[in-house]
């Protein structure tokens, strides 16, 4: 064994990653952008629920334990009218409300409290801030003497029967879809062109958009399969909950794959290798993980990664995903419809820019 050829190998190397600036940037800059956003995402996040408080006591005691919630460093308060926070809840205003009855005095001081703590409950994080939040603000009741407190828990969407893939399975299903459909159309279609079927192609009568749509509905065809195969393995094997339609579920599904195919073949256009391919994942893949609210919901991310979020279809796509399998939604919701609208409008998007990159010339 010759220490001066495996030197020569190991010199040949450095140099030809030296001169692949991409490779370079996946190595080192990469994984700098990727911890310092989900570092910005945990502690620049405004992790505190928003919570109504509805006081509806006639004594005293439920004004004194209403202040101390507005005083807990774990959520953020705002009075509201006890009608009102079904209503919030829906909208997203709210995490959570809580309402103190008329009796609530009465029941302090004769030793039992039941307030009724109303839980928006799609978001498994907020549970324990509220009702850690509403247990330190009792403690102000001391003074009256032992007190048993029973809060009355209720919960709009989900609840304790739910488990941790209960919460995320709906997300994860489309993010499975999205990341695999795009790994592989990205790398298929690079294929194509590396191999001279592409080229072949593009000296045919054949026009850049039927290209563009062949391949697309080619990939689509393999992607809707494996769609249907996640979903089904994931509601009959897992048994993720399910409160919504299984035809719709499968249609945001269907989406998400469109839009990863569509992806996949205009991204390809910038890539020589499968390689530099794959590079695409850690900058286009991962960060649309992190803030489409799969891991942290976008109304705790901070104000500037918020605005990122909103325009990431991957976001419209996970919300949809939960509206149907968590809340129940159907396509009469208005948030529903703009979240399906907003990833069939990029898929649009990303087909005529596919379109417009096709190059006549395909080195």
């Amino acid at each position: 064994m010759s220490g001066h050829r495996i030197a020569a190998i190991t010199r040949r190397l450095l140099q030809q990653f030296r001169r692949d600036r991409r490779t370079l940037a996946l190595l080192f800059v990469a994984p700098i952008v990727i911890l310092g956003l989900l570092g910005y995402l945990m502690r620049g996040s405004a992790s505190a629920p928003a919570v109504g408080v509805a006081n509806e006591d006639q004594g005293q005691l439920g004004a004194m334990v209403a202040a101390a919630l507005t005083r807990s460093s774990v959520i953020t308060t705002t009075t509201i009218q006890a009608s009102d926070g079904d209503s919030k809840l829906k909208d997203g205003s709210l995490a959570a409300y809580i309402v103190f009855p008329p009796d609530f005095s009465q029941q302090a001081q004769a030793g039992a409290i039941a307030p009724e703590v109303h839980l928006e409950g799609s978001q498994p994080g907020t549970t324990a801030p509220v009702l850690q939040a509403l247990q330190q603000a009792l403690i102000s009741l001391a003074a009256q003497g032992p007190v048993h407190v029973q809060p009355h828990v209720t919960y709009l969407y989900g609840g304790p029967g739910f488990d941790t893939l209960d919460y995320f399975g709906a997300a994860f299903i489309g993010v499975v879809v999205f990341f695999l459909v795009f790994v592989v159309t990205i790398v298929s279609f690079l294929n194509e062109r590396s191999q001279g079927t592409l080229e072949r192609l593009m000296a045919s009568p054949l026009r850049r958009g039927e290209i563009v749509l062949g391949y697309m509905l080619g990939f689509t065809v393999l992607a809707l399969v494996q769609s249907a195969e996640v979903l089904v393995f994931s509601l009959a094997v897992l048994k993720v909950h399910n409160a919504g339609n299984v035809a719709l579920i499968f249609g945001i599904e269907a989406l998400m794959a469109i839009a990863a195919v569509n992806l996949g073949i205009f991204l390809s256009m910038f890539a020589r290798t499968e390689f530099q391919a794959v590079q695409f994942i850690p900058l286009v893949v991962v960060p649309q993980i992190l803030l489409s609210g799969i891991l942290f919901p976008v109304a705790t991310e901070p104000r500037p990664l918020q605005v990122v979020s909103d325009v990431l279809p991957l976001t419209y796509a996970v919300n949809g995903m939960r509206d149907v399998m968590v809340k129940g939604a159907d396509l009469t919701w208005s948030s529903l419809q703009l979240e399906v609208g907003v990833v069939l409008g990029f898929v649009v998007l990303i087909v005529l820019a596919a379109v417009a990159t096709l190059r006549r010339r395909i080195a």
